[in-house]
């Protein structure tokens, strides 16, 4: 076993040498982030020697201010789809910042109506009402009181591990007890079956289930990948009970598994699509309910029925138009699905040199996952690789997992460097795993 205690202290004596040498300046901005907005992850950050400012990021790097220059693998958690600061995303929204920032609210919106009208011009099937809000978790709270809504009834299935937000109803519906226990009793009615198997979700639709919520890949649950077919099979039990099938595609959308939104791989259109992250094209926070008409019939007779302050203002809806436009026209899904075989094919490589902390390598375009054998080593091999100016984090439901989320549009040389930087960050983990054994 490793001693953690001991590599612990190791770290902060490190910590201590290198604060040393430290400007006053960004001393003051560490001490302001413990003071005023996260001590406890101030710490993790330290062990991690990301203690440091973030002062300028462009394209597929982020730089800070000790003078590295990080090639950016982890790409927001899925934000970056565009890379940092796309300049033709940029440039409409100063343009929509010069005209108008936010909405009056009593008059209507045209970027709203060009980001809607360009949605359902991409998503597939009928789905073509859009209610736009700022976040993923706010996309996902708002589906499922349209889903109770539509259907009068209660019931609403997810799956495990999944993560789908953190506020309350999003939360009731994600799967890891360690962030939902704090918060209990959380929304009744939610109702939790195994990723991946239709037999078992058969099991539980019934005429009291309202919807299904689910990832078609499961994101912060540890990039896992369901057998083909399974939303095909979905889509059949929820249909065959007139329940609502919500496809959560915050983190799969706008290119990222190599189909501009997963649910096309299998053909299936949801009666709900939620989107967030890459949606803003890494410019603006936005997030967007898609539906059907059927669904949207709601907003006819209650059009307040569901409200937000800032949700669809207009530089949000200008980010989301252009991110649309370079989505499709630079291509990015084909080549996420082109890049990631090869490079999955070369971390299944890297899996196959260091089996002894690396049990599986898993993905769908660019959209992987490197699982360790246990959260701990996980942990060293992310410090390890983030030495070597790569970024990457684990996925929050499944510790074990790091997960790989470049940009879409990265410079596809840069690919093999990121590989020959995880190569040495894995030998090293490798070593002192054996060290320490």
């Amino acid at each position: 076993m490793l001693d953690f205690t001991r590599e612990c202290n190791f770290a902060r004596g490190a910590l201590q040498q290198r604060s040393a040498g430290e400007s006053m300046e960004n001393a003051e901005l560490i001490t302001g982030y413990i003071e005023h907005i996260n001590a406890g992850l101030a710490r993790v950050l330290a062990f991690m020697g990301m203690d440091a400012t973030a002062v300028r990021a462009e394209g597929p790097y982020v730089y800070d201010d000790r003078g590295r220059k990080f090639l950016d693998f982890l790409g927001g958690y899925g934000v970056f789809n565009f890379g940092h600061a796309h300049p033709r995303i940029v440039a409409e929204v100063k343009a929509e910042l010069e005209r108008m920032p936010l909405s009056c609210k009593l008059l209507i919106d045209e970027p709203a109506i060009r980001a809607a009208k360009h949605l359902a011009k991409v998503l597939p099937g009928d789905i073509s009402k859009f209610f736009f809000t700022n976040s993923g978790t706010e996309s996902v709270e708002g589906a499922i009181k349209l889903a109770r809504l539509h259907a009068g009834r209660p019931n609403l299935i997810y799956a495990h591990r999944s993560f789908h937000g953190k506020t309350l109803g999003s939360l009731s519906a994600s799967g890891r007890d360690q962030h939902r226990e704090p918060f209990e009793p959380l929304l009744a009615h939610f109702i939790q079956v195994p990723f991946g198997d239709a037999a078992a979700l058969k099991l539980v639709v019934d005429e009291n289930t309202s919807a299904v919520l689910l990832e078609p890949v499961q994101g912060e649950g540890g990039i896992n990948v369901p057998p083909d077919g399974y939303l095909r099979e979905v889509r059949e039990i929820t249909s065959a009970h007139d329940a609502l099938l919500i496809l959560d595609e915050v983190q799969t959308g706008m290119g990222r598994t190599g189909y501009n939104f997963a649910c096309e791989r299998e053909g299936v259109v949801p009666d709900m699509i939620v989107l967030a992250k890459a949606l803003g094209g890494g410019v603006m926070p936005v997030g967007a309910i898609g539906g059907t008409p059927e669904v949207w019939a709601q907003f006819e007779e209650k059009p307040l029925i569901h409200s937000s302050t800032f949700g669809g203002g207009p530089m949000a809806c200008a980010a989301v138009d252009a991110a649309l436009t370079v989505l499709v026209e630079d291509k990015l899904a084909e080549r996420a699905g082109r890049i990631g075989e090869t490079f999955l094919a070369d971390l299944k490589k890297l899996r196959e040199k260091y089996p002894q902390i690396v049990t599986d390598v898993r993905g769908r375009g660019l959209m992987i996952g490197l699982q360790f054998a246990s959260s701990d080593i996980a942990e060293l091999a992310i410090g390890a690789i983030l030495a070597k100016e790569l970024l990457v984090a684990f996925t929050l439901n499944a510790p074990e997992v790091v997960r790989l989320e470049p940009p879409l549009n990265m410079p596809e040389e840069l690919f093999p460097e990121a590989i020959s930087r995880l190569d040495a960050a894995l030998a090293e983990t490798a070593a002192l795993v054996e060290q320490y054994a």
